[in-house]
């Protein structure tokens, strides 16, 4: 489904994550250097807070991402801002 219907490789490491029609079930395909791993997760009591989809997918950083997988609500979550520091020690 991955190659064929996103046109995407999932040997990359990316993480693919599909839904069931509840949004209450995701599964997680991705590829750790030695083969493919799938992982299932439902949740008991409530659903998860989907992004929008564009051309059949949704795109998430790390943060929104694992706050996804743990049943909470990813827009909430915001990556704190970093730069460089003025002046090495």
């Amino acid at each position: 489904m991955v190659q064929s219907v996103l046109r995407k490789d999932p040997f990359t490491g990316t993480v693919f994550v599909f839904r069931a029609k509840r949004a209450d079930r995701l599964k997680l395909l991705y590829w750790d250097g030695t083969g493919l791993v799938m992982a299932y997760k439902r949740l008991e009591e409530t659903t998860f807070t989907w992004p929008a989809i564009k051309d059949g997918m949704m795109a998430l950083n790390h943060a929104q991402f694992e706050a996804l997988f743990a049943g909470l609500d990813w827009r909430k979550v915001k990556a704190l801002e970093t730069r460089p520091p003025a002046a090495a020690e």
